[in-house]
């Protein structure tokens, strides 16, 4: 049963649709990656899975009922725009969100103690959220987002604002929670990390969905470069869609950029140059990043690599 379901989803603010007609499910165990650039319906779409507001139309299940209070017990949050209580100390703040989630007390004290020993904040448990650091305090936070050992994390932006050590931390409890069963669903417009983290990936504009699959799904959908030195002949080999010779480097060896479609393959390219003889120097291929999909497929506003 999917952890996440998203059917025929629609949500409009007056003549403006922030969502329309949006569909997808996330399973356990998956790591989903939320693509866009600001104003795409990211951050309107995790809302409404929480049921902070409701859809216009469609409909949203969440660990099989109803996005509701009842379910929040299973259900972790690190929103973008960050907020702790300055006068709390880190574990009173972590027993708190953990009490929201329906945790004893006793319970909630003892994983948030465990959690932030291990981000290595042990000995910081008594101090007041004020006297801390920004990096410090948003360890705080994630463990906050994570004491109630979620079947469903949601993270919006989660990486914004993070330095890089505090970013890698975040990826190590990103993938923590995936093998442990959880499913992730976090909005980003970084590629960096959805390449590095996601198993499948969606990507929006103004609302709609706009692709759906994995990387190497997303990647296939442009076009891949090969750079060759070789010998004239290789411009004629089947499977590509263009081929543009180059310098000359000497002794009938000359550079050539060669495209091979998305319906391509340079391997098999590659094989067909070895089994006809097409004499090859250097053969590298290079496919499309996400950061280039994304461009191609949404636009690059507010997007970075």
């Amino acid at each position: 049963m999917s952890i996440l379901t998203v059917e025929n989803v629609t949500k409009s603010f007056a003549d403006v649709k922030a969502v329309n007609d949006l569909s997808f499910a996330v399973e356990p165990g998956e790591i989903y990656g939320f693509l866009g650039g600001n104003g795409a319906g990211k951050t309107t779409t995790l809302r409404m899975v929480l049921d902070i507001i409701r859809p216009t139309s469609g409909s949203i299940s969440v660990l099989g009922g109803s996005p509701d209070r009842d379910n929040a017990a299973g259900i972790g949050f690190l929103p973008e725009e960050r907020g702790l209580y300055k006068n709390m100390t880190a574990i009173d703040t972590i027993v708190y969100f953990g009490r929201l989630k329906g945790m004893e007390a006793g319970a909630a004290r003892k994983a948030g103690l465990d959690l932030l020993e291990r981000f290595g904040l042990g000995d910081r448990a008594k101090s007041n959220i004020a006297d801390m650091s920004k990096g410090m305090a948003q360890k705080v936070q994630l463990a906050a987002s994570i004491v109630n050992d979620p079947e469903l994390l949601l993270l919006d932006e989660p990486f914004s604002g993070l330095d890089p050590v505090n970013q890698g931390l975040l990826e190590d409890e990103i993938l923590r929670a995936s093998e442990g069963g959880a499913a992730i669903v976090f909005s980003t417009h970084v590629m960096q990390h959805a390449e590095r983290l996601c198993d499948r990936l969606l990507l929006l504009k103004r609302g709609e969905k706009r692709f759906e699959g994995t990387l190497e799904q997303a990647r296939d959908m442009l076009p891949s470069q090969i750079e060759a030195v070789a010998k004239p002949g290789i411009e004629t080999v089947p499977g590509l869609a263009q081929a543009t010779r180059g310098r000359d480097v000497g002794e009938g060896w000359f550079e050539y950029s060669l495209t091979v479609p998305p319906e391509g393959n340079a391997g098999a390219v590659l094989e067909h140059c070895t089994a006809t003889g097409v004499p090859l120097r250097r053969f590298s291929e290079h496919r499309a990043s996400l950061h280039e999909v994304f461009v191609e497929l949404v636009g690059d506003e507010g997007v970075k690599k």
